[in-house]
């Protein structure tokens, strides 16, 4: 065999490897995280850039744990919540995700309709939102969960364009090195929240919550044969740490991209994706400008199904209700209405005069407030040998997770702080 073909079958396993993880990871970068870090890039330029170097092993230690604790259990984490904590915890996180998660998914179809109508002025960006709206709803019914995991993984390639975006300008690289390693904290109510933001939209209670229900989801495509063991495990992890590293690189390239042309040229001010969008066209040319868009329709077609995905898992394990992406319609119907409720009901936003920036305030909120305590929950569970048995949390992972822990709690009393001062 040529080394060629060694290195295409190499990359054609890694490639097979990769599955809930790299999907995970790029569902974080939806239009709405992508918005919030313009808006990061924009007022303070490189100042924030350090922020996905801290973020990537927090966030990969919590997506680590969600992962195991679906492979060991078989269950969600709802299931788990279920089975082994008071319902009123369950309860109270249905109560807080699903605004939260309604209202991320209404920001992200207003913020693709808006790019579709950036690209093609001619067509109204509500007729954009209405058309990816049922785009979506159709994809996550009508296929089946090998063809739509196949789907949403070969549109993560789409996200290497904010790999591209930065070299199509000018950069100070001294710069750039010097603020990505060395943090810089400025203790103002607007750069704070920026931070704030920025760790509310990369740490997110939804992606827990899919993560665990969709590796439960991925085991029962194995062959009956295939046991939970260490190899299994690792495989998982190295998925789940490549999906997060992934993230948090489009992450880094977006604020790198917003920090540099937008912020060095003047425009501070980014309220939404589309604007950053705009912004980029007459300081880095057309193709940086359609690289970016096309970008952001590309996330939100990934994170869309993943949002509404993680809602319905929650609310079908918390009623005991037929689930999952691998059954038809007629096998798990209130799993499939309530994914077409969420979708329909964020692009009702739209219509009721909640704008995405509005949206996008009140799901921070919300996931900040629910954040801690399931960081705090998912650590009791994995270090639980009763529920985990061989799979507890390693020293590291503890370490990481009990960093994130007080970082998001931390994070949501400024973020309460903020809104009262």
């Amino acid at each position: 065999m040529t080394s060629e073909k060694k290195k295409g079958t190499k990359l054609s396993r890694f490639w097979k490897v990769l599955g809930p993880g790299l999907i995970t990871g790029a569902s974080d970068d939806d239009p709405s995280g992508i918005a919030t870090y313009s808006q990061a890039g924009a007022a303070y330029g490189l100042a924030t850039l350090w922020t996905s170097i801290v973020a990537f092993p927090l966030m990969a230690a919590i997506q680590q744990m969600c992962a195991r604790i679906g492979l060991v259990t078989s269950q969600g984490l709802t299931g788990t919540l279920k089975k082994h904590y008071p319902r009123p915890i369950l309860y109270v996180m249905l109560l807080f995700s699903f605004p939260a998660i309604v209202m991320n998914i209404g920001a992200d179809i207003a913020g693709m309709g808006a790019v579709g109508n950036l690209l093609f002025p001619n067509i109204d960006a509500m007729y954009f939102s209405v058309l990816f709206t049922f785009l979506l709803l159709g994809m996550i019914i009508y296929l089946p969960y090998q063809k739509m995991a196949s789907v949403l993984k070969y549109l993560c390639i789409v996200m290497l364009v904010y790999f591209i975006v930065p070299f199509l300008y000018k950069q100070n690289y001294a710069e750039i090195l010097k603020a990505t390693f060395i943090p810089t904290i400025r203790f103002d109510k607007k750069f704070i929240a920026i931070i704030v933001g920025i760790l509310g939209t990369t740490i997110s209670p939804y992606l827990f919550f899919w993560q665990a229900s969709v590796e439960v989801e991925e085991f029962k495509q194995k062959s009956r044969h295939v046991v939970v063991n260490k190899q299994l495990v690792n495989e998982v992890q190295n998925d789940v740490d490549f999906g997060m590293s992934f993230s948090g690189l489009v992450m880094y390239f977006i604020i790198l991209t917003t920090g540099t042309v937008l912020f060095n040229a003047g425009v501070h001010q980014i309220d939404t994706v589309e604007q950053a969008a705009m912004a980029l066209k007459p300081l880095a040319g057309n193709l940086a400008y359609l690289l970016f868009a096309i970008g952001v329709i590309g996330t939100g077609l990934i994170a869309i199904p993943v949002l509404s995905g993680s809602l319905s898992y929650m609310f079908t394990e918390t009623f005991g209700w037929e689930q999952g992406l691998d059954k038809k319609f007629h096998e798990a119907k209130a799993f499939y209405v309530i994914i077409g409720i969420s979708l329909l009901l964020g692009l009702s936003l739209n219509y009721i005069g909640i704008s995405p920036i509005d949206a996008l305030i009140y799901t921070a909120i919300l996931y900040g407030l629910t954040a801690p305590v399931l960081i705090a929950i998912i650590l009791h569970i994995s270090n639980n040998k009763k529920i985990m048995g061989e799979f507890v949390n390693g020293k590291l992972t503890n370490v990481l997770g009990f960093a994130a822990l007080i970082i998001m709690t931390l994070a949501a009393g400024l973020l309460i702080y903020l809104q009262f001062v």
